[in-house]
This record gives C-alpha cells, structure tokens and sequence, in this order.
C-alpha cells in the first residue's frame, strides 16, 4: 500500500466555523492536559505496557515454535523446543523479517518464484537468478495471474503452486470492456493520475477468468474446458482478503488434479469441480445454491479460510454449509457426489478447518458457540473423526483462544484472552494436553498508568428478543452522578462487526481515549454480522442502508433506561469504510435520535463500490441505497472526511453525498485528505483523530477543545481502524 505520510490535510466544506455552545450555557474548555490524558490510552501508548504477550508465533521446520515478546528489558524472540522443552532466549528486534520480493510466489521446495512481467507469467531460478518466460499471449487487461480485480490492484502473482513445485495453477483475467476507476495524486506540478479496471455493483461487464494449469518445466499452458468464472473466485474470492493467495484451488498430492470452486457473480451458486492437469477436462462434482449468497468459511479474519477439503486418497471430500441455517462440514464421496454423513452439527458455526489427518481421519477446526453460557464469539478450538463421533473441546477455558498448530499436528500453542482479561500463552499436545505454561501476560504497569478494561455488555436487539453483545467504555474517572453523552462506534459488517476480536487488546482504537474526554462508548455487533446464524447474518441482506442501525438506536436506549448516567439526548456516532457508511446513514435515517456524526471514508452508494461486494449483498444498479438520495433529512453535525487515493472506497462517493448535502442547502463538513488511502496514516492519521475528538467535544459534550492539540503517534500509525 503506497501512503504519503508528509501531506497535510485540507478542510472543505459548507461549515467553516465550527464552535459555538450547543445549550444557552457558556461550554467549558478542555484542555490539552485532558487530551494528553486522553491520549494516554490510544494503542501505541497502550501496547507498550503489555508485557510478555506471544506475537508472530510461527512453527519452524525442525519443529520448534518461534515467537515474539515483549519483556522488560525489550524485545525478545523466543525458540521453543516441545520435545525437549528447552527454551532459548534472543534478544532481538521482532518480528524478524527477511528481504523477500512481495510480488512473487515461491515454490514450496524453494527453487523457484513466478512474478508478473508485462502482462505474462515468469519464472525465476532461486539460486542462479536466471528468469525465464512461461506465457507469451498476455496483454493489457487480458493479463496472467494478475491482481487487481477492483479493490486490488498490486503487482502481486496470484498462483496455487502443486505440491512437487512442477506446476501452477492460475489464471487469464480478462478485464476488457470493464469499466475505469481514477484517482489524482495532490503534488506540486503536475498531479499524477492512477487508473485501473473496477467493476461496479450492476455493470455490464465484470473482470471474468480463465483457468490455467501450466507446467513449469515445459513452459506449457493448459487451458481448463470449462467458460470463463468470475473473478469471485480468483484471489481471496471474498472482499478485502489482502493476501494474494489463490483461493478455493487445492491440488492432488501427486499434482495430477487440481479441485477448485467456481462461484457465480452473486455469489449464489458453488461448484466444485475437478481438473485433470495434463488434459484441462473438467468433471463437476457438487454445485450448491443458497437464496442469498454461499460461503465457504464465516470467518471475520483477513485471510481466507477455505473449509472445504479435497481428499483424493480416500476418494472423499468434506464441504462446508449453512444449509440448515449454521456453518457444518459435511462428508461425501468424490466419484458420486453423494453425501456420506454430517461430520459436525448443532446450534453453533465451524469457523476454520485447520488441519485434516487423513491417516488418523481425524479433523481439527476452530469453532464459536458450542459452548453454552459463554459470549458466543469466543473462538474454541476441536477435533473430530471424519467417520463421526463426538467433537472434542480441546481448549476448555471460558475465553477467546487463538490457535497455532504446528504443521505436524503434534502440538499447538493456545493463547487465550477476553476482551477484559488478559492472554495466557500456554502449549497442549494433539490431544488437548496442557504440557506447561509459555507465556503469562503482566498488565501491571498498564494498570498503574490508570487503564481499566471495556466493560462486556448484552442487549436486545431491534426484534427485542435476539441477543446482542458489545463492549462500554467508561472515563477512567467515571462518576454515577454525572449524565454522559454516549458515541458509538460501528461496524455495521457484513463480514465483521464492531467489537471485532474477542481477545484482549490495551486499546480498541480511540474508545477508550475518546471516552477519557467525557463520554460513554459503546461498540455493539449488530444483526446482519459474521460468527453466528445464517438468518442473523442474511437479516439486512439486499438493504445494507439498514447498516444495523435499528440494533444500534435499540440497544443505546436499553441501556440509557438501565443507567441513569446516559443521556439519550446526547448521541453520537462514528466509523471508518463500511461504518463511515453506517454513520452517515445513521444522522440521514434517524436524524432526531444521532445528534452528532463523524463518517469517514464510507462507502455510501454501493451502486459505486467494486461489484463483488454489491452483487454478493443484494444490491444491483436499479436498487437505491444511497445516502445523497436522504441528503435532505440532514438536521445534526456531520463531518466527512475521505482520503484523495483511497483505492478500495473511491472519494467520489463521498463528493456525491456532499453533491447533494450543498443542493439540500444542508450545514456540513468535510475533510479531504490528500494522497491517503483506505488507512489513514502518519500525521494525517493523528490530526484526523484529534478533529474527531474535536468534533464531539464541541457539539456532544458542549466544551471547546484545546487549539491544534497535536497527537504523538508513530509516523506509521493507522489511527482509522
């Protein structure tokens, strides 16, 4: 991701003069001692006062887990060994990282990388650097292996290397005719114009695919004999993966077929098919449709967790679906297609499939709400037979656990936490065997510098029935007497929520500093959000305006009825990409409940957004969802604000909202800040926070903020979320 840290931000809009008290009383000042108090709790002060936390836990090859921590005296790397249990202690900068080339993919034996050159696919000798080229007919927008299908544009080499490094799986994607997304960079001169292909949700023509296998040694191309797929299923399939790996494609041991998933733009139909890898025939083996969209994982993590297993041995394969309304896997015979037997089933999700033991036919996963009377995000990890058989919990403690399993399956590190608990790093064998202790996290200093921990709350959501769950933040100088204007922040999904990770984190962004100047904050996941039933996450689906906001407005008056010390009066709400979005929905849908509104970077006409996203939730080119078109109920203090370079939410959709704000004659500001992207970072990312802070402490709590207040993050801080 290319980000200028130097550029300043501008300040545009219909609004210039910002203060001003917001009741007859004169406001008081705050100062910037309370900001620098405040500031005491944003993550980059936070973090440091964690001590012996596992980060960048990894498993070598010669079986000893490697992991980060910060001690004390500073960092450390720290090398496990679990057959001996000898530990080794390095003093050293973590994480360690290599010079490695982003763009290409290495193969598993190591010998070799393939990268992207002019539109074809090459091959580099590891060792000897000599390159050599493996395709000859790509060209512009009809490129090999490339990545950018819209919300990407990298130069990265998606491919899917077979086991025995001969061949590649891949592609040809063919973006002609797909329409042009423009970005101008603000520099002196000339400004520099970025474009490429970005398909928009009901365009005519979107980026498709055409699979290839070719062999490396021979420089050979063999074309898949099926039509072309679109591009859902290239590179993480689902929005925002980020990775470059090539997923849904698994190969045969013996690189002989190649299993992969084809998905239809709407995401409504799955296939599952086979490839021969010398001839490209094509053999159909199970095609699943949902009434909204299928998945192959619910996962709310950045990578791409693929729950289907290719078992070419046994002739078998498992597949993930939510057909009875809960993420299961399901065994069934390669030959026939015909479903075997449910392998997992209940009132609760598999998450993530993490390890198959053919021999032992056994599978390991990561699953959420099996265990009844815990938060039901709390990640837990199993294992079953694939012949089936009761699931066994293999990490029984009432928290959030993140797992690393060592490659061999002997052993895993569990690093369980809550959000107001934190993590104990412990090692169990295959079985669920606690073998000992690795690391206990000590908070003390995080403690003694007045920190106190979110507060996990449970409400109702908008049917008054279904449960939701969130965190509150209180000022560490909270008192019951008082009447505190309350902020939310949101996420409204659909592939994560508000609270995000259960597991312990010093700081969630600003909440917490936010809340020190005066304010209560909540972060509530909302109907329509990942990790629980398919009906919970399908609830807003074709009418993501809905953007959870009847759950947001219910559970803050559940809670202001609860504790007198919340004054309803005084709402708030604020958010980044999707929440930006929900954000400014929120002060157009329910103008006389939000009172004060920060969007940031939203995404606020889905019709303008990639088409992947908008195709999959419902939306097509005749559906309106837009903010502009609701520009006219505007009655509160809205501040947008939006990145110039932002190439995953154009600025445009942000200036057509404004379009229409200026032709509604409605009272706004705006924030363009030039030459960011998505994240906003450095120094722009600090001034950004601290105009938010601004925005609230002026009209929400009624106090003029100290002039300029200058944050003191690091320079590659991303201060968004």
């Amino acid at each position: 991701m290319i980000v200028n840290r130097c550029a300043p931000a501008l300040m545009l809009g219909a609004s210039i003069l910002l203060g001003g008290p917001v009741s007859a009383q004169q406001p008081r000042a705050l100062t910037a001692a309370d900001y620098a108090r405040a500031e005491k709790f944003m993550p980059y002060n936070t973090a440091p006062l964690v001590l012996h936390a596992v980060e960048h836990a990894v498993w070598l090859p010669d079986g000893r887990l490697s992991y980060c921590t910060h001690a004390a005296s500073g960092h450390e790397r720290v090398l496990l060994d679990p057959r001996r249990w000898s530990r080794d202690v390095q003093a050293a900068h973590c994480p360690k990282t290599e010079a490695s080339n982003p763009d290409e993919s290495v193969s598993p034996d190591k010998t070799r990388a393939v990268f992207v050159r002019n539109y074809n696919l090459w091959v580099r000798d590891v060792a000897s650097g000599r390159e050599r080229q493996l395709t000859a007919d790509g060209e512009k927008d009809f490129g090999y292996a490339t990545d950018n299908p819209g919300w990407e544009h990298s130069g990265r080499a998606i491919v899917a290397w077979s086991p025995d490094s001969k061949k590649i799986a891949t592609y040809q994607q063919d973006q002609r005719g797909v329409g042009e997304m423009y970005l101008v960079s603000t520099r002196p001169g000339h400004p520099q114009l970025e474009s490429w292909k970005y398909a928009m949700a009901g365009d005519a023509t979107i980026a498709t695919i055409q699979r290839v296998i070719i062999d490396v040694d021979a420089a050979k191309v063999v074309r898949l004999q099926i039509p072309p797929d679109a591009h859902r299923s290239s590179a993480c399939y689902d929005v925002q993966c980020g990775d470059g790996v090539f997923a849904d494609v698994q190969w045969s041991a013996d690189a002989s077929h190649l299993a992969f998933i084809s998905t239809t733009r709407d995401h409504k139909r799955a296939q599952l098919r086979i490839a021969d890898a010398a001839t490209g025939a094509v053999r159909d083996v199970l095609d699943e449709q949902a009434a909204t969209y299928y998945e192959s994982d619910i996962s709310s993590t950045s990578h791409a967790a693929v729950n289907w297993r290719y078992l070419p041995r046994s002739h078998e394969f498992i597949w993930y679906s939510q057909r009875d309304n809960w993420g299961h896997l399901y065994l069934y015979d390669l030959r026939s297609g015909r479903l075997e037997h449910r392998i997992t089933a209940g009132d609760w999700n598999v998450v993530e499939v993490l390890r198959v033991d053919e021999q032992r036919r056994e599978l390991y996963f990561l699953g959420v709400g099996r265990e009844k009377a815990r938060d039901p995000y709390f990640v837990h990890f199993y294992k079953v037979g694939l012949d089936g058989g009761k699931v066994r919990l293999l990490t029984p403690e009432n928290a959030n656990h993140e797992i690393t399993l060592a490659p061999s399956g002997e052993y895993f590190l569990d690093s369980y936490s809550r959000p107001d608990v934190p993590p104990v790093a412990v090692l169990r064998n295959a079985d669920g065997k606690l073998l000992g202790t690795v690391e206990k996290s000590d908070i003390a200093g995080l403690v003694a510098a007045g920190w106190k921990p979110p507060i996990p709350i449970t409400v109702k959501a908008r049917d008054g029935v279904t449960d939701l769950y969130g965190l509150m933040f209180e000022p560490t100088s909270f008192d019951a007497t008082r009447r505190y204007p309350i902020v939310n922040w949101v996420y409204p999904g659909p592939q994560i929520g508000s609270v995000g990770s259960r597991s312990f984190e010093a700081s969630r962004g600003d909440r917490q500093a936010l809340a020190e100047l005066g304010f209560i904050v909540v972060a509530i996941d909302g109907m329509g959000t990942t990790f629980r039933s398919k009906k919970f996450h399908d609830a807003y689906y074709g009418n993501m305006r809905d953007n959870t906001l009847p759950d947001q407005v219910a559970a803050m008056q559940e809670l202001a009825q609860r504790h007198s010390w919340i004054d309803l009066a005084r709402a708030g709400i604020y958010g980044h990409s999707g929440g930006g979005y929900a954000a400014a929905t929120a002060m157009l849908v329910y103008p006389d409940f939000f009172k004060v509104g920060v969007a940031e970077s939203g995404n606020y006409d889905q019709r303008g957004y990639t088409d992947d996203w908008g195709d999959k939730f419902g939306i097509s080119a005749q559906v309106a969802q837009d903010d502009a078109s609701i520009a006219n109920n505007l009655k509160g203090h809205l501040l947008l604000a939006h990145g110039t370079l932002d190439d995953n939410v154009p600025p445009n959709l942000t200036l057509m909202l404004v379009d229409s704000l200026i032709k509604a004659n409605k009272d706004f500001d705006l924030l363009m800040l030039p030459n960011q992207r998505h994240p906003y970072r450095g120094e722009t990312g600090s001034y950004m926070t601290r105009r938010r802070w601004d925005y609230f402490a002026r009209y929400l709590l009624g106090a003029e903020p100290p002039h300029e207040y200058r944050l003191h993050a690091p320079g590659d801080a991303a201060l968004d979320d």
